[in-house]
């Protein structure tokens, strides 16, 4: 019998055993609002299969066990020859087949395929967030392969197949195939113009020989990557900055050169293996011109930056939900955390910032796929709002998971938890794809460059004008903003904060619940918001805010 000392009370249970797509109000109404009638059944069935999956004991167990036994390099079998392969945790190879059975590296095929990959991402992804990333680059590959229709016949099957097959084999061989990317390199960054890898050209055309060293690169244990190298001038050509695409296993069955020299011993993500890799007279085809590497991959990378601002509303989400799911069972002071006037502010105002990051990422994705249609106003807003909402969202994600984890108290800070690994993973989005001022920079040419993606986002905007006199201001101020261009590359981040603020409040105002609106024009479009979680007006409906936002369980 269990000494009286040992007896376990005012314990929250695990939050487990329910459905991630269901019990997320802000999720389940965006996806019915971009999702036509004809589909939406069908959609919501696949959505909540996953987030039943997402939400289980197991599907836990193995984000858990992935985590707890990262991946290993192994450069050499037991003879001592090269293999440069990275071993996996079997859960790893669980949660990477489910994902992709599940169509998650599928946005192309279906009706309203970006908004449901988007959303299946967005669900899956709180179950473990490391294998997101070749997930991502998989997806993400196929705008830049559709330069080239020959590659793109043989690869984008297998890129949007349900099929996941770990194994190494000739691409004629395996049903699907994933993608990794390896375009930075240690003396450049995200300055990829002053790559140095070199490509040699072979006699057949579009062939060459690359020869460099790559600083990061993301998924090396995929089938192929898109790489960036720089072809030599000469009597074919001006050479200059190209995109390739270097298959790990060559046609033939060999093994392409391919030396993974390390795997990054990083903060988070550790489930997911990033390598620095050494290319020495390593085969690859060309994708797309010579010269024109950047505008090749540039789909590509805005896909993955779509994918960054939704997986960090993901990681948003699953900190809210625990935080929000504590409180409701954790008692202290003389009642439930949750009924606790200050709390209740604190929870309150981390489900505001999460419900704002999830509209705003569905929003996107369905821009995506009435762009893919030939939306050519949609394709001018995601140029605009892509880089603002990496900014804005990606930046928010870690002060966020920072609070909900002290929400748990001590409790928060034990590996046992699982806050721990969110607020670990919580910085790697705002870094992958560009950095902060690499998005805002971005926003900022497309200001000076592209007047129709501008006129695009105030045509977004300006569908919510006359509802909100806070959200009315806002847009004044940021036209004020934007009015005066001198010196504003050292406003680049405010400008930035301000059009996501401005973009977030507006689909607030025409979607949410009042209480939400209302709550985030009074904070968020307040001039005397501080960007510290619990200091809404105490006047706010915040209980109806923070039950919205409930697992219920």
């Amino acid at each position: 019998m269990a000494a009286s000392t040992h007896m376990v009370t005012n314990q929250a249970p695990p939050l487990v055993g329910y459905d991630v797509f269901a019990a997320d109000t802000a999720l389940s109404e965006a996806v019915t609002r971009h999702t036509g009638a004809e589909h939406l059944d069908r959609v919501r069935e696949e959505l909540g299969e996953l987030g039943r999956a997402a939400g289980s004991s197991q599907g836990q167990k193995w984000g858990a066990l992935a985590n707890e036994n990262p991946p290993v390099l192994r450069t050499h079998d037991r003879y001592g020859h090269r293999i440069d392969e990275v071993d996996f945790h079997p859960s790893w190879h669980r949660l990477l087949g489910h994902a992709v059975s599940a169509g998650l590296t599928d946005a192309r095929t279906r009706p309203h395929g970006q908004l449901r990959r988007a959303a299946g991402f967005f669900v899956w992804t709180q179950a473990e967030a490391g294998h997101g990333c070749p997930l991502s680059m998989t997806h993400a590959a196929v705008p830049a392969l559709r330069t080239d229709p020959e590659l793109a016949a043989v690869w984008e099957p297998r890129l949007t197949s349900r099929a996941y097959v770990p194994e190494l084999l000739p691409a004629d061989r395996k049903p699907g195939a994933l993608f990794g990317m390896a375009m930075t390199e240690k003396q450049g960054g995200s300055d990829v113009r002053a790559n140095t890898t070199r490509a040699d050209p072979l006699d057949t055309p579009g062939e060459y020989l690359l020869t460099g060293h790559k600083w990061f690169c993301s998924a090396p244990m995929s089938d192929a990557f898109l790489v960036l190298a720089q072809v030599p001038s000469s009597a074919r050509g001006d050479g200059g900055l190209t995109c390739f695409l270097l298959p790990r296993v060559l046609p033939d069955g060999t093994r392409n050169t391919f030396a993974v020299q390390r795997l990054k011993n990083k903060l988070g993500n550790r489930s997911n293996a990033s390598a620095e890799v050494e290319f020495d007279g390593t085969w690859a085809r060309r994708v797309g011109e010579e010269g024109r590497g950047i505008a090749t991959i540039i789909g590509m990378v805005a896909a993955t930056r779509l994918d960054c601002v939704t997986a960090s509303a993901s990681l948003m989400r699953q900190a809210v939900a625990q935080a929000v799911h504590h409180s409701a069972y954790r008692s202290a002071f003389g009642g439930p955390l949750i009924d606790k006037p200050l709390m209740r502010n604190v929870l309150a105002d981390l489900a505001l910032e999460s419900e704002a990051a999830t509209a705003l990422a569905m929003r996107l994705a369905a821009a995506q796929d009435a762009a893919d249609g030939g939306d050519e106003n949609a394709t001018h807003l995601l140029r605009l709002a892509v880089p603002v909402a990496k900014y804005w969202v990606t930046k928010r994600c870690q002060p966020l998971v920072g609070e909900a984890l002290e929400c748990l108290g001590g409790n928060g800070y034990v590996e046992e938890s699982g806050m721990p690994r969110l607020l670990r993973e919580s910085p790697l989005n705002s870094l992958w794809e560009g950095a902060g001022n690499i998005q805002a920079l971005d926003a900022l040419r497309a200001l000076r460059r592209e007047p129709a993606a501008l006129n695009a986002f105030l045509l977004e905007i300006g569908r919510a004008r006359g509802a909100d006199h806070r959200l009315d201001a806002g847009i004044k101020d940021l036209l004020a903003e934007l009015a005066d261009l001198s010196g504003i590359e050292a406003r680049a981040r405010r400008v930035a904060e301000r059009m996501a603020l401005v973009l977030q409040g507006a689909l607030l105002v025409r979607f949410a619940p009042p209480e939400v609106a209302d709550a985030f024009c009074a904070s968020r479009l307040g001039r005397d918001w501080g960007g510290t979680f619990g200091t809404l007006p105490h006047t706010l409906d915040l209980a109806s805010i923070v039950d919205r936002s409930r697992v219920p369980v």
